[in-house]
């Protein structure tokens, strides 16, 4: 650490992602860069790829973005020679990576121009094939096979991320879990929210809203969702259902028709992509997630911030997320989700009240997001004392 002071002079930093599209993954990236220290560190960001919705928001935080205008699924030496050369041209302290395609170019990259340090991020808890493309996986073996030599620290999402990769011959000596943090001034119980968002739906104030924020992809399991949806509504018809996220709309046909099949159209409303997620959480009366696979799902953290109680699927560390404060089920189980929403409406107001602030005290005592930014710093700066001594 001494090493760090005597420069005075802040470090520098490259954050090299995947790409910067909408994800829990990146969303965390955004959220540590937008409350790094901007005294103690010079911040850049590099996507592998050119897309990404979250180019503007970073380039707002006055952070510069480039890209190595790399295709998803087509592999490209000249991206990579293209970042040694910018590595080359700014010498960055450190190079934290995020996801695997980056953790390999990352790491590759910064072995052609000398030995600056490279942090890999693991964001993922599920290697299986249904999970994940043939072309993830050789790359999860190729990463695992240069483990030892290539990164000088690996940071994990949650406890289930290192369980799995060191599993899959990942260095555990080298790991630390930095678990995702949130924002609880801007994820916090909302009633103007509610009330809002409940009047753009039609849904009266003492009608019980189930929702979920999550892509419309196969590992978030939707069907699980509609299938519970449909096993709850047989004795609780007055229940309304509100699913949100990429691709999660009425043009979606394989989602609207299993919503048609269980019967149920008139209850479920079906948002897409939205901004104001904050603003929607808060509508909830329980929030829920329905995956088989996840690491440390943001969209849980921050419906505990908004003190609306949880029903989740024990995939990743969601266990560990809720704690005491909501009710964990089997995946791939629609018969206990719909249980276990059951018996959370069966608390009644007052208790999902009691439970949802427990909740919120939960994230504030252990995944705020100052304390998690504060511990990526501190290994940057472990990091970068490393590199400059």
């Amino acid at each position: 650490m001494a090493a760090v002071e005597r420069t005075n002079k802040p470090i520098s930093l490259l954050f090299l992602v995947t790409h910067l599209g909408i994800g829990g993954a990146q969303e965390m990236l955004y959220k540590l860069l937008s409350r790094i220290d901007r005294t103690r560190f010079t911040p850049h960001v590099i996507s592998l790829m050119d897309q990404g919705l979250l180019i503007p928001k970073i380039q707002a935080l006055g952070i510069p973005v480039y890209s190595l205008g790399m295709s998803r699924g087509v592999p490209n030496p000249l991206a990579i020679l293209r970042l040694a050369r910018w590595l080359w041209q700014h010498h960055p302290d450190v190079i934290q990576t995020w996801m695997y395609h980056a953790d390999l170019a990352g790491s590759v990259a910064a072995r052609l121009v000398g030995r600056i340090p490279v942090s890999w991020g693991i964001r993922h808890s599920d290697l299986s094939p249904e999970g994940n493309s043939s072309r993830t996986l050789r790359i999860v073996k190729i990463c695992a096979l240069l483990s030892r030599w290539l990164p000088t620290r690996i940071v994990c999402c949650s406890e289930a991320s290192r369980r799995v990769h060191t599993d899959a011959r990942y260095p555990s000596e080298k790991m630390v879990v930095i678990p995702n943090g949130f924002d609880v001034d801007t994820f916090m119980p909302d009633v103007v929210a509610r009330t809002s968002i409940r009047k753009e739906l039609d849904i009266p104030d003492d009608v019980p809203v189930i929702g979920m924020a999550a892509r419309f992809d196969p590992i978030k399991d939707h069907h699980n969702f509609v299938r519970a949806a449909k096993i709850l509504y047989q004795t609780k018809s007055n229940v309304h259902f509100v699913l949100c996220g990429q691709g999660v709309s009425w043009d979606c046909e394989k989602l609207v028709a299993w919503i048609d099949q269980a019967g149920i159209r008139n209850r479920f409303h079906l948002l897409g992509l939205r901004d104001d997620m904050s603003s929607i959480t808060a509508a909830f009366d329980i929030a829920t997630l329905t995956s088989f696979g996840e690491a440390f799902p943001n969209v849980v953290g921050e419906a505990m911030s908004c003190a609306v109680p949880c029903v989740v699927t024990d995939v990743g560390d969601t266990a560990r997320i809720v704690g005491d404060t909501g009710m964990v089920v089997p995946s791939r189980n629609p018969d206990a989700l719909a249980e276990a929403w059951g018996d959370m409406l069966d608390l009644g107001p007052e208790g999902r009240r009691r439970l949802g602030m427990a909740a919120r005290e939960r994230v504030k005592e252990h995944f705020s997001l100052p304390k998690i930014v504060d511990w990526y710093q501190k290994v940057f700066e472990e990091l970068a004392c490393g590199a400059r001594g």
